[in-house]
């Protein structure tokens, strides 16, 4: 969705703009931005991307690299709760918080120090 969302702010006008209708709230924000909202955007795929392959070939920074994006999540989800935005912040914050959890197992933890084949275990 990052992907999505820094294509049509850096290419504006094409086909895919469309798929604002969806959401147009969201378009609001960064639209004004233009292309500097875009190229955020796609820099932010390339971190999630590089986050996933590194945390499929179980690389200890890509677990590092993987709780530091979720736990801005969390935090990003706390500023909603105080901004008023209870709904939308709690059940972020709720999933989040799940997540972050998960991350800091120890046998997680451990799976990427090791290369362990078992982390569902």
């Amino acid at each position: 969705m990052a992907s999505l969302a820094g294509t049509t702010l850096v290419w504006q006008g094409s086909a895919l703009d469309r798929i604002w209708s969806l959401n147009p709230h969201a378009h609001k924000e960064p639209a004004p931005f233009g292309r500097v909202a875009g190229i955020a955007f796609l820099l932010l795929a390339a971190t999630l991307t590089v986050a996933c392959v590194c945390w499929l070939k179980r690389r200890p920074w890509g677990w590092r690299l993987a709780v530091a994006i979720i736990a801005t999540q969390v935090l990003g989800n706390l500023v909603n709760i105080f901004m008023g935005d209870l709904l939308r912040g709690g059940i972020g914050f709720l999933i989040a918080g799940a997540l972050l959890f998960y991350l800091l197992r120890p046998r997680l933890r451990s799976a990427f120090a090791s290369g362990e084949s078992s982390i569902g275990n």
